[in-house]
């Protein structure tokens, strides 16, 4: 990916947004570019928006990507369909598919298969705007999104009127999202509640991490149950309350059990060195438009869970 540096001179006068002052420069970039093809803007190491106000001696960052589609196609991608009505669509998501367009990524994911399997057609980016309109095109009825390597449950909207009835169930946390996972190691506790801020690692900036008394990131909240023990392994199931980008890996982590397969916050493991992300959105509870009650749905025990657990049994003894 193109990358650009730049360091605010010493005696530049005043502090200016970070895009103007970008837009100013004469190897720089125009704002348009800037809110559309970025994927990371760092001012002095952290991770900055670009509406971030840079001084004096300040260095700058940026790393962006070039051959932004102007539309996002419908694509014959096969869905695995829990659910649907004329309001939504609860997708049991496979494992490797991103949920919406974005930098890197701006084929063969859930928005393009979705486009097609609802008939519907190409969809045209934009290019100038404010990032909430150019995001709202790139993720037409996701509402909330799994990562990459998390497989299961994932509900989305047909329409504007449902896409607005579930965000706000999201955003009143008045569902429930549950997950199972399998990890190396055991946690201090057979059940707990962690409750942490979380914040970018800063040793590493495309991981995050899990840090108590302090105000700095974000609170996450989880709830744990330990189904069963294999050895050094743990099948666990978790209940979220937050949904913060990478939670539920960053607090198995924090608890000293990451998930097996998770190449960003563990270790290969030399009983699955081949092992993918153990983790999978099993059950949610949530409200479809127009209705009072919750509506449970679940997501079959995904086959690499079952091979797993099927030579932890041969190896160790339940317990």
């Amino acid at each position: 990916m193109p990358f650009f540096s730049s360091k605010v001179p010493a005696d530049f006068p005043s502090s200016q947004r970070l895009d103007k002052y970008i837009a100013s420069l004469p190897n720089g970039m125009n704002r348009s570019k800037l809110k559309s093809g970025v994927t990371e803007i760092l001012v002095n190491g952290k991770k900055v928006k670009i509406s971030q106000k840079v001084k004096a001696g300040d260095q700058i960052d940026i790393q962006w990507e070039d051959n932004i589609p102007d539309n996002i196609d419908p694509e014959n991608i096969p869905l695995d369909i829990v659910y649907e009505d004329e309001n939504v669509t609860v997708v049991n998501k496979a494992q490797g598919m991103v949920t919406h367009p974005a930098c890197g990524n701006w084929s063969g994911t859930l928005v393009n298969a979705l486009l097609y399997h609802w008939g519907r057609q190409s969809i045209e980016q934009l290019k100038e705007g404010s990032d909430a309109e150019i995001l709202e095109r790139r993720r037409p009825g996701i509402v909330h999104r799994l990562d990459k390597e998390t497989s299961g449950l994932i509900i989305t909207a047909k329409n504007r009127d449902s896409e607005e009835w579930l965000q706000k169930q999201f955003k009143d946390k008045t569902l429930q999202k549950e997950y199972i996972c399998i990890c190396t190691g055991r946690p201090p506790a057979l059940k707990g509640d962690i409750r942490t801020q979380i914040i970018r690692d800063p040793k590493n900036r495309h991981r995050f991490k899990a840090v108590e008394n302090t105000e700095e990131g974000k609170f996450a909240r989880s709830l744990y149950h330990v189904v069963a023990t294999y050895g050094n392994y743990s099948l666990i199931r978790v209940r979220i309350k937050t949904g913060r980008t990478h939670q539920i890996r960053v607090h198995m982590k924090f608890l000293g059990c990451p998930i097996l397969g998770d190449s960003t916050y563990n270790k290969p493991d030399s009983l699955f060195p081949d092992a993918s992300l153990m983790l999978h959105s099993c059950r949610l509870k949530i409200r479809l438009p127009g209705q009072q009650n919750l509506t449970t749905f679940k997501a079959k025990t995904p086959p690499r869970f079952l091979e797993v657990e099927k030579k932890l049994k041969k190896k160790y003894p339940k317990k």
